[in-house]
């Protein structure tokens, strides 16, 4: 009889282990990271808090943070898929004004999520709710930049941080 029972149990938690370890791989393979940038007309308007207060109750998780100084030869390699748009020297010498904050966001569908959570390019556009709406100033003061794809986030993540410097959960 204890040889039945034994047998049972180990075919109960079998059956119910598998879909908790399958269920827990969809919800580990949906995680990404993406990068986020307090830009410089936020930092020195000290909204930092206010910003990573509605990442964090949007869900996403702050994974790394620094501040850092861009020089104004970091910013053009940063930005230079933009080099030949019109606005590249102006934003070159706006990243690298002041302060920024550097953070490496993670959650389900991250680059989906803080793209809506920022909002509009334009904060006049921007929908209610979102950072830019509430911190942005303008196109270019906008507060905010967050990765626009999986690929170019972890471009940009690497750009910022060493991976020991990011503590995943």
């Amino acid at each position: 009889m204890k040889k039945i029972f034994s047998i049972l149990l180990g075919m109960c938690v079998s059956l119910f282990a598998a879909p908790a370890s399958a269920q827990e791989k969809v919800s580990q393979s949906a995680v990404e990271q993406t990068l986020s940038i307090v830009k410089p007309d936020a930092v020195a308007a000290n909204q930092i808090g206010g910003i990573i207060q509605m990442i964090e109750t949007a869900g996403l998780k702050v994974v790394a943070l620094k501040m850092v100084q861009l020089s104004e030869a970091q910013a053009g390699q940063f930005y230079l898929v933009h080099k030949d748009r019109p606005f590249y020297k102006d934003l070159v010498a706006y990243m690298s004004s002041g302060p920024i904050v550097v953070q490496v966001l993670e959650g389900p569908d991250a680059v989906k999520s803080y793209r809506n959570l920022m909002g509009s390019t334009n904060p006049a556009q921007a929908a209610p709710n979102t950072i830019r709406a509430k911190y942005g100033q303008s196109i270019e003061k906008n507060a905010v930049h967050g990765s626009d794809s999986v690929e170019n986030a972890k471009t940009e993540i690497n750009f910022f941080f060493k991976p020991a410097e990011i503590y995943s959960r």
